[in-house]
């Protein structure tokens, strides 16, 4: 059984920066991409970021040159640096495996950026 866990949210003031990890578990076959999403208080769920398979980055445009999407393949975990936090940037963050037609999510980790 293919399970995600998040770690690395919190509470942070503005200018600051976290790191959030997703380690997946289980056998997952030909991952075509691993993504971050988040959903603010009040919105609907947005794409954040996405590292595809052949390592290439794709940021949405409020997070570019702060934010950064990476992998370790060894450990099966893809990671988002988060740096200069702004409270727009409160939500509750999610991981998500594309592979071979399916969607794996993780529980979600939430992110409060207030001073």
């Amino acid at each position: 059984q293919v399970q995600l866990v998040e770690s690395g949210g919190g509470l942070v003031q503005p200018g600051e920066s976290l790191r959030l990890s997703c380690a997946a578990s289980g056998v997952i076959f030909s991952i075509n991409a691993m993504i971050w999403y988040r959903q603010p208080p009040g919105k609907q769920r947005e794409w954040v970021a996405t590292i595809a398979r052949d390592n290439h980055t794709y940021y949405t445009a409020s997070v570019k040159g702060r934010f950064t999407i990476s992998r370790d393949f060894a450990k099966n975990t893809v990671y988002l640096q988060m740096n200069s936090l702004k409270p727009e940037d409160t939500a509750v963050y999610y991981c998500n495996i594309q592979s071979g037609g399916s969607s794996y999510w993780g529980q979600g980790t939430q992110v409060t950026v207030s001073s």
